[in-house]
């Protein structure tokens, strides 16, 4: 185990020193680009206007035969656009793939000083994130990389699951960690073929009553793996997101799993259609009303201490950490929508 002294040094001479702490930025959803198709990467600058982080897809959904094109044209999407205050992050082929490594060594040659995050999926354990800290340090020296490119892992896989803690504390360059619903159902031989969200049959009912039918309520399939996500993120100082929900015409269904997950800790989720970066946005932004209820707590307490009561509601310093929760939220949502800035009074 690497002694906490050497934690934040470079692993290359030459490479940019780790993040002690993770950059403030907003990132309600990841949207996804399919790069190796020229029509989305031209819609890509009017996107980039509307999300909180473009990413360009090279794993899952782009077929064998278009994978170097679909890295060829990551990098000329980067290349090309102002991301502005967006976050750029690319998905890359997982690590026992034909592509990765030149994913890996093309786009940080190209555009590593553009590069927020690199996805990684099917993470196992913190090894994978070992041999991705350790060649990022050596390309960002050899290429001239001015600031630590991050790592954000997908949780798809049991094995995954079972490390979670060691793999969120794994290396200063992590990001954060995302669900991956459909990779993580068929390791675990879970008999779904949805892409998130819930099933019908998982569910509990109601008591019998009489002879009246029995009601069922739908459960939640992910909620035991997004809470232990969750804790290992946020016990790191990570971030926590939930994955993709694939059902693109149930946009209730969609909103009530990011929701879910959002209640839970996460601070945002993949947007892989259209119609779901209003929903992320709406979401992943902390209610109106709840955040003039969090203020009324933060300016009654301004140091978090002792205890007040508003409207009828004790509150003491664990609500004041609540609320400074969905305070310091709406000030970073504020920052990047105004519009939302009035309408939280920020």
């Amino acid at each position: 185990m690497k002694l906490p002294r050497q934690f934040f040094k470079p692993l290359a001479i030459g490479a940019p020193a780790p993040y002690r702490e993770l950059p403030v930025r907003l990132e309600r959803m990841i949207h996804f680009v399919p790069p190796h198709l020229e029509k989305m990467r031209a819609k890509v600058p009017d996107i980039a206007k509307q999300v909180d982080v473009v990413l360009g897809n090279l794993e899952d959904a782009i077929p064998s035969d278009a994978k170097e094109a679909a890295r060829k044209g990551f990098i000329e999407m980067a290349q090309a656009t102002d991301f502005g205050s967006t976050g750029l992050w690319t998905r890359i082929n997982c690590l026992n793939s034909p592509w990765v490594l030149d994913d890996i060594t093309e786009i940080v040659a190209a555009i590593g000083n553009k590069l927020d995050v690199i996805m990684l999926p099917k993470v196992e354990g913190a090894w994978d994130i070992h041999y991705l800290d350790q060649l990022l340090a050596q390309l960002e020296a050899r290429h001239g990389v001015q600031k630590p490119i991050l790592i954000h892992a997908i949780l798809e896989t049991a094995e995954g699951v079972k490390n979670v803690e060691e793999i969120a504390a794994a290396s200063p360059r992590m990001h954060g960690m995302s669900l991956g619903p459909a990779d993580l159902a068929a390791s675990r031989a879970m008999k779904t073929t949805r892409v998130g969200g819930g099933h019908p049959d998982y569910k509990v009912l109601a008591d019998p009553d009489g002879d009246k039918p029995r009601i069922g309520f739908q459960q939640d399939l992910w909620h035991y793996t997004i809470a232990k996500m969750v804790d290992a993120c946020a016990a790191n100082g990570i971030k926590p997101f939930y994955g993709p929900f694939g059902d693109f015409a149930d946009l209730a269904a969609c909103e009530s799993q990011f929701r879910n997950a959002f209640l839970q800790g996460c601070v945002g989720a993949w947007s892989l259609h259209p119609t779901q970066i209003d929903i992320a946005k709406r979401v992943f932004s902390p209610d109106p009303g709840e955040v003039a209820f969090a203020l009324k707590i933060v300016e009654a307490m301004p140091d978090g201490s002792g205890a007040v009561m508003i409207d009828g509601k004790m509150q003491d310093d664990a609500t004041w950490k609540q609320a400074k929760v969905i305070v310091d939220l709406a000030k970073i949502v504020a920052a990047k929508d105004p519009e939302m800035g009035k309408v939280y009074g920020l």
